[in-house]
């Protein structure tokens, strides 16, 4: 699994016209799914997300506090587009990337556990396979990129 960690000070997700999902301060990640990920991925995945220290502690000091210590949102969008390979011609080949079925189960299945690891009401998403607007205000910046094979 990939994700892209972005520190918020906050996100929505749109889907026609419709705002779906919001949340002010936290992490907003994209995450993609590979064919060959398993559920070991998906508890790496959470554990990294939940207690990565992207944040100030009360002395204002970085990469002190984690979104679970300090309470905040997590707004989790798929992305099959981070598993592109660009190696030939300039078409993104998506064929890394698991097929949408069994995608669609899996990224379920990490939003559920991610729910279980932290709180149910602080984890958000978008619409799986829908075509999104996401709008977010990136503090900082701070951009992280997770993969769980490295």
């Amino acid at each position: 699994m990939k994700a892209v960690i972005q520190r918020v000070k906050n996100s929505s997700v749109e889907v026609d016209g419709e705002k779906i999902s919001v949340i002010d301060k936290g992490i907003m990640a994209l995450i993609g799914i590979c064919i060959d990920d398993t559920e070991e991925d998906i508890d790496k995945l959470v554990k990294k997300i939940i207690n990565l220290k992207l944040f100030q502690d009360e002395q204002e000091r970085f990469w002190k506090k984690s979104v679970k210590d300090l309470d905040y949102d997590i707004l989790c969008v798929s992305q099959f587009t981070l598993y592109a390979v660009t190696k030939k011609g300039t078409k993104p080949d998506f064929h890394l990337a698991m097929k949408t079925e069994d995608a669609n189960k899996f990224y379920n299945k990490f939003l559920d556990k991610l729910r279980q690891a932290y709180k149910p009401e602080k984890i958000k998403d978008g619409k799986f396979g829908a075509m999104m607007n996401v709008f977010l205000v990136n503090e900082g910046p701070v951009t992280i990129i997770i993969d769980t094979k490295v």
